[in-house]
Parts: structure tokens; C-alpha cells; sequence
């Protein structure tokens, strides 16, 4: 069964279960164009099957479509968007 995330506007985090609990990824709004990425935590119970990715996906492609800039205060953020270039546009310089 595909794993679903779901933004959270309100709490500013994307969200997928995980056996019970939650892997997150959270931002704040600094301001009305930018999204500040601070946070990827994945319980121990779902690691090493893609989760982060997934969830920090969906917050940057949350971030193009909305055309927000991006800041990744997460270092897994960070590296995620090195890897994949297609994100690197949205990073606020």
C-alpha cells in the first residue's frame, strides 16, 4: 500500500504514518514567499525505506508549485536538493 502524505498547513510540517506514529518534515513561513525547511525525523521503524525522501519531496514540490523560495535549515534538506538539481532553483540565496 503507497504511503500518503499530508501537509499540515496549520502546524507547518508534512506528515506520513509510520506503525503507529509519525515521520515529519517541518518548516516555518519567515515570510508570505518562503518556506524554511528546519526539520526531517523519521522513527526508527520506518528507516531505510525511503520516507524522508518521500516526505521532503512533497515539501519542495509543495514549495514550486506555490512558488515559494526555500531554505534548507535541515541538513538532510540540504543534501536532497544537491542531489536532485531539479529543486535547486527553489533555494533562497
Amino acid at each position: 500500500m503507497p504511503i500518503e502524505v499530508e501537509h499540515d498547513e496549520v502546524r507547518g510540517r508534512f506528515v506520513a504514518p509510520v506503525e503507529g506514529q509519525e515521520a515529519v518534515v517541518e518548516y516555518t513561513r519567515p515570510d508570505d514567499r518562503t518556506m524554511d525547511i528546519h526539520r526531517t525525523f523519521v522513527p526508527p521503524e520506518g528507516r531505510g525505506k525511503g520516507l524522508a525522501g518521500l516526505l521532503v519531496r512533497a515539501a519542495l514540490d509543495h514549495a514550486m508549485a506555490e512558488g515559494y523560495r526555500v531554505v534548507p535549515t535541515c541538513p538532510y534538506v540540504a543534501g536532497f536538493i544537491e542531489k536532485h538539481a531539479e529543486y535547486a532553483p527553489l533555494v533562497h540565496a
